[in-house]
């Protein structure tokens, strides 16, 4: 039992800018204004979604589920950050950071299946605009974001299993905000070569592949774009694309620079950094984006609520 308690302490301290403790006031209040941003839009967008008729599209259909995952994954460590940096006990259980583990790690890689996902269905939208409602008919976009879930729900709990498996030698500081794996990876005493392999193959087929699929289905749309004669049938469609290549580049960046290189090349302050902007930046990010530069989401937005105020 001694053994198991060494392996697995009951609680991590999670260090964070314990090195820099003027951080921690200013932190704290970006997070508790930038948390209910990211909640009250991400919500916004699902009930616009779902209210006006004229969205019930499969865009709005992936952008519904986009939200809702910002959604989870920003809540999956905001409510804990807060906690710790608003605290000057600066811990997580075991167990709450295994939860904390999966459920971040799932979303994360539900995100990144599900923007490739998005780029297809504006490939087909303007590469094969005749064939669009055949093609996204709502039996494949039902299987497609079913597919999307079953498969960041794969990824993560195999993962983070085999990372909870790693002894830490009676190690229970981690130097981040969160419990996040190549953190654990890199706490981790022993052989642990074959965690990073694998973290990095596994990896390869969640950012790597799903971002040359993204990036090839915007050349092809870059093309078909480019061989519309009338300037504002260009302008349209390239409006439509516009706002998800910014939340492509805004998520893709910060996590193929932290998940795409060996855990014990990472540097101290990046996973905390990083962290932050795709698990807070980003879904605060993300209804902003696509309201402000969407005409038809500002349109039906508008339309609620004015309804709203109709009925009072």
């Amino acid at each position: 039992m001694a053994q198991i308690n060494e392996s697995h302490p009951e609680e991590f301290i999670l260090l964070g800018f314990a090195d820099r403790p003027w951080l921690e006031l200013p932190l704290f209040i970006v997070l508790l204004i930038t948390y209910p941003m990211a909640m009250m839009g991400n919500i916004i967008i699902i009930l616009v979604s779902k209210l006006d008729f004229r969205l019930y599209s499969p865009m709005y259909f992936f952008l519904s589920n986009l939200s809702f995952l910002d959604m989870c994954y920003t809540t999956s460590i905001v409510p804990q950050m807060l906690f710790n940096l608003g605290s000057s006990k600066k811990t997580i259980s075991y167990i709450g950071c295994a939860i904390q583990l999966y459920f971040f790690h799932i979303m994360g890689g539900t995100e990144c299946l599900l923007l490739a996902v998005m780029s297809f269905d504006r490939y087909v939208a303007i590469c094969r605009p005749l064939h669009y409602t055949l093609i996204m008919n709502q039996r494949i976009c039902i299987l497609l974001v079913s597919t999307v879930w079953l498969s960041g729900i794969t990824y993560a709990v195999s993962e983070a299993t085999v990372t909870l498996q790693l002894p830490l030698c009676a190690n229970n500081k981690l130097d981040h905000l969160v419990c996040e794996i190549p953190v654990l990876i890199k706490t981790a005493c022993g052989e642990k070569v074959a965690n990073e392999l694998t973290l990095s193959v596994v990896c390869i087929f969640m950012l790597a592949v799903p971002l040359c699929l993204i990036l090839a289905s915007y050349a092809s749309i870059g093309h078909a774009v480019l061989k519309i004669k009338s300037p504002e049938g260009r302008k349209k469609a390239f409006g439509t694309c516009s706002s998800h290549l910014i939340v492509v580049f805004l998520f893709y960046g910060p996590a193929i620079s932290m998940y795409l290189q060996p855990p014990s090349s990472i540097t101290r302050d990046q996973p905390k950094f990083m962290a932050l902007f795709y698990g807070v930046v980003t879904p605060t990010l993300n209804p902003f984006i696509y309201t402000l530069r969407n005409r038809d989401v500002k349109g039906a937005l508008g339309n609620v609520v004015r309804s709203i105020f109709h009925s009072k």
